[in-house]
């Protein structure tokens, strides 16, 4: 099976942190790509002990403008 996931991915000093919106799961790498790889291994783990019928779809990305 094969789902997709809405993924954050944020520089945090030497490393890129990436974190999954639908479950929070997150991982870390010293590039994009293995910030990704890491996230991907990682998600796979978590639903081997949860249900994958417990994913909430669909999750809605969108920026605001506040005042600081």
């Amino acid at each position: 099976m094969s789902v997709k996931f809405t993924v954050v991915i944020q520089k945090e000093e030497d490393w890129y942190v990436s974190r999954c919106l639908e479950n929070n799961v997150a991982s870390q790498g010293k590039t994009i790509e293995e910030s990704m790889a890491n996230l991907s291994e990682a998600i796979s783990l978590y639903y081997e002990d949860n249900d994958v019928e417990s994913i909430s779809l669909p999750v809605f990305v969108t920026t605001m403008e506040v005042a600081i």
